[in-house]
This record gives structure tokens, sequence and C-alpha cells, in this order.
């Protein structure tokens, strides 16, 4: 009789392509960039969903469209959950209620002016709890 494996540990390798962005491959996830080389650093900042009805679609869109505008890898991290900033489903799935915490990561040339402008939006409650004018 076999014994059962006690666990499964997800296997990650990276797919180095001639002329194309090294790809980190994981069995049981998604597809995603492998790390950057260690002389960039990776600049973070801390945020708090502050807007009335947390992160769904149209923050999420906000987000995604401001991130797109950097050259720089930015993610939201909330908890053990990292997400690619530039996809609107995954900040949607993320989950954040009014009152979440979330660092904002980005690594690149301009880190700096991405995590400024993305905490921007937030700090600004994404432009929806102003009262509409007549």
């Amino acid at each position: 009789m076999a014994a059962k494996p006690t666990s499964f540990r997800p296997v990650s390798f990276n797919i180095y392509l001639a002329g194309r962005a090294p790809w980190r491959a994981r069995v049981h996830g998604r597809r995603e960039l492998a790390p950057p080389p260690m002389s960039e650093a990776k600049l973070s900042r801390d945020v708090v969903v502050t807007n009335s009805q947390g992160l769904h679609f149209r923050p999420a869109d906000l987000i995604s469209k401001k991130a797109r505008e950097f050259q720089a890898k930015i993610e939201l991290v909330r908890g053990h959950e990292r997400i690619d900033a530039r996809s609107i489903l995954e900040i949607s799935t993320l989950g954040a209620v009014p009152g979440t915490m979330i660092s904002i990561e980005a690594v690149g040339p301009d880190a700096e002016s991405a995590l400024e402008a993305l905490a921007e939006l937030f700090a600004a409650k994404f432009y929806e709890d102003q009262p509409d004018t007549p």
C-alpha cells in the first residue's frame, strides 16, 4: 500500500526566452514576471482603503489605468496575497473593504512617481465620496 503525501508544495521555475522578459511559471498558479534584478530597489507605501464601498470595479479600473501609465512593475499586497496592479479583475477580487490596509510595491525606473500617483488615488477616495454638484 502506497503512502499518501501529507502536503503539496507548489513548484516554480524560471523560463528565459531570447529577447523576452523572464517569466516564472508556477504549478498550481498563474504566470507572473520573475523577480527584478538585485540592482533595482523595491519601494513600498502603505495605504488604507477609505472610500465607502471598498475596492469594487470602478476603483479597480482607476488603479489599473494609473498603473499602466508607468514602466514600473506595481503590485498591491494585502496580507499574504500579492496581485498585479494592472489587472482590474485581480484588484476587485482582493476583497478590500473600507479600513483595509494595503501595501503598494513598485520596482522600476519610475517606481517613486508610480507610488505617489496611486497613493493619491487612495487618499482622494477614488473621487467617489464627493458630493454631486447640481
